[in-house]
């Protein structure tokens, strides 16, 4: 499984629609130590757009998929997601509101400690949900786009119920839809059976009301969450792999061990990849095995995975699928 050749893209391809409710610019700061209390001088400071909606979304795009952003943005800082849309070649089409998209601010100290101070996000009514809803699901009509992916947080506004009810008018219209959320809002999207959710192990956990110690119980969750409607249950369980059960057969993937310099955007990145994998109708074990590597590649710098990676194919093939339900030969590998 590999990257699209973008040079050879059909235009009247269905496009991919990512929904971002709550992106975020980043404010990164870097500094020798955090003093709280006392004044604080910066190394360094970067401010930009972020959030798991424009991370899958450039993934996507780097992969060769026409991509079409959409959610919500504060109309007066606007300017970093604009710039941001055109260097990938992503479509912008997120409602604008009043206020400002939020601020997380992301505190970096020199012994690799992180503090995460996260803003709230421009504040939604339900009128303006209600305009997102046609939105999309005039685009679901019109273009007929091959998934919807809705990931992150809700913003103030948007209830884990009006989620709901949004997976649920998109399911109407007969597009696939994926979920990667958390807390309140994943169990609540997770009600609705979309086709596909990402959960992590601590998640699935919460979702299964027990925990789970042990593969076993992870994989037999993950089974259950198949079961219970989730057409692919995808499960991150960080270093140790990833799960994947659905019609296809039920699989895990064990990246090989890299230098880890940052987690975030792992995931996005996985959610991305595995999409891609499926849209171009690739085979199982190809599908995982690339979206685990990207994924494992993403992790050794700040930001998302790199299809260009010179060692990509490298970290592929050093990447173990093995197929686990009684329907795949036993120790099936790629």
């Amino acid at each position: 499984m590999t990257a699209r050749d973008s040079s050879a893209d059909d235009t009247t391809r269905p496009p991919l629609l990512v929904v971002a409710l709550n992106p975020a610019l980043d404010l990164t700061i870097e500094l020798a130590r955090l003093e709280p209390g006392a004044v604080n001088r910066a190394s360094s400071t970067q401010l930009a757009a972020a959030g798991k909606g424009l991370n899958v979304a450039r993934v996507l795009a780097s992969l060769g998929h026409r991509v079409v952003l959409s959610g919500f943005l504060g109309a007066d800082n606007d300017s970093a997601f604009v710039a941001a849309c055109q260097a990938h070649d992503i479509e912008d089409a997120s409602l604008r509101l009043p206020g400002e998209t939020r601020i997380n601010a992301k505190v970096a100290e020199a012994d690799g400690r992180v503090t995460d101070i996260n803003g709230p996000g421009v504040a939604v009514s339900e009128a303006d949900l209600e305009r997102l809803t046609h939105e999309l699901l005039s685009r679901c009509d019109s273009q007929r786009p091959g998934a919807v992916v809705i990931t992150g947080s809700l913003p103030p506004g948007v209830t884990p119920e009006a989620l709901a009810t949004l997976i649920a008018t998109l399911k109407a219209s007969h597009v696939p839809v994926w979920i990667d959320t958390s807390g309140a809002a994943l169990a609540a999207a997770l009600e609705m059976a979309p086709t596909a959710a990402k959960p992590n192990e601590h998640e699935l956990a919460e979702w299964a009301g027990g925990a789970l110690d042990d593969f076993a119980s992870q994989h037999d969750a993950a089974r259950r969450l198949h079961a219970a409607g989730i057409e692919e249950a995808l499960v991150s369980l960080g270093g140790a792999g990833v799960l994947w059960v659905s019609r296809r057969g039920e699989w895990f993937a064990a990246a090989p061990t890299v230098e880890v310099a940052s987690t975030v955007g792992a995931g996005d990145t996985l959610v991305a990849a595995m999409l891609h994998g499926i849209v171009e109708q690739g085979e199982p074990a190809a599908v995982l095995g690339f979206a685990a590597a990207l994924a494992a590649e993403s992790v050794r710098h700040v930001g998302v995975g790199d299809p260009t990676a010179s060692d990509l194919s490298q970290l592929n093939q050093r990447t173990r699928v093995s197929r686990l339900d009684a329907a795949g030969h036993a120790g099936e590998s790629a």
